[in-house]
């Protein structure tokens, strides 16, 4: 079934007083989510034996658990290698104690190098990393490399697919406002969504993608690509969540949706479970 929740906690988790990301899965259950993405991109600082409280928690409030890694990863650093392996295990080992599986992480910048090298450079940082986690005993965690919001970033579309295509127990993220910023507002319609759903049905296959990872938030952007994210109250932004739903309908598609607005990222959450609701899709009953 399709999971909606939170990146991190919203400005009103904190605002009702809680405090704790142990705390965060029953209160994000009693919203009516099922999704939580714990937010690492400063660092994965966390302790072994908090990971296992939140893990604990999620398992009880019947929350999905993912990770976003650093935002300083960049596979396609050559110079970085073992930092970034590092990075992604550190992150892996942390959703793992959670509970749960998927690590997020943007790919990285092409810096000076040509484009298509620093993709290579990239390719085998993430084969590598993917081989260690497995000789760590971490074979159930799936690596989920981002669409970028900037062109002149590692993770276009073709680049995310291209990179699960090339490496096993691999997930994308797509992040739809990402792909609306680098693409100067180009996600306006039901028919721009759904070229990006059968563009990456058509690399990975429908089964691999039913249950693929999504972010989805309103956003602005300049020529250069992302600026900041907006909160679905900034109705002047795009993309819109309704567009997508009857793509996600057509093809039976289930991912995570994980919602990445402005400090409103559960109220939006519940926006969208209630607009795929009211189109006729299938949401949990909380």
């Amino acid at each position: 079934m399709i999971q909606f929740g939170p990146a991190g906690s919203c400005d009103r988790f904190y605002a009702e007083g809680y405090k704790s990301s142990e705390q965060a899965p029953a209160w994000i259950a009693a919203q009516g989510l099922d999704a939580y993405e714990y937010a690492a991109g400063h660092g994965v600082t966390i302790r072994e034996a908090t990971a296992r409280k939140i893990g604990d928690a999620a398992r009880n409030a019947g929350v999905a658990v993912s990770i976003h890694a650093p935002y300083y990863i960049n596979c396609g650093n050559p110079e970085k290698l073992e930092n970034n392996i590092g990075y992604l295990m550190s992150a892996a080992r942390a959703v793992s104690w959670m509970g749960g599986r998927r690590v997020i992480f943007h790919p990285g910048s092409p810096g000076d190098q040509p484009r298509d090298e620093a993709l290579r450079v990239a390719l085998d940082a993430i084969s590598q990393a993917r081989t260690r986690l497995d000789d760590a005993g971490l074979q159930d965690i799936i690596l989920c490399p981002e669409s970028m919001g900037r062109p002149s970033l590692l993770g276009t579309l073709e680049d995310v697919l291209f990179i699960c295509r090339s490496v096993e127990r691999t997930l994308p993220t797509i992040d739809f406002a990402h792909l609306h910023a680098a693409s100067g507002g180009g996600m306006k319609s039901a028919d721009d969504f759904e070229a990006i759903i059968t563009r990456s049905i058509d690399a990975l296959g429908l089964e691999r993608m039913r249950h693929f990872h999504a972010h989805f938030s309103r956003i602005a952007y300049t020529a250069k690509g992302e600026k900041c994210h907006m909160t679905f109250a900034d109705a002047d932004y795009g993309p819109k969540f309704a567009h997508l739903v009857p793509v996600l309908i057509k093809y039976g598609l289930k991912p995570t949706i994980i919602c990445e607005s402005r400090g409103t990222q559960a109220d939006d959450a519940l926006i969208m479970k209630r607009i795929f609701h009211e189109a006729g899709g299938e949401v949990s009953a909380r």
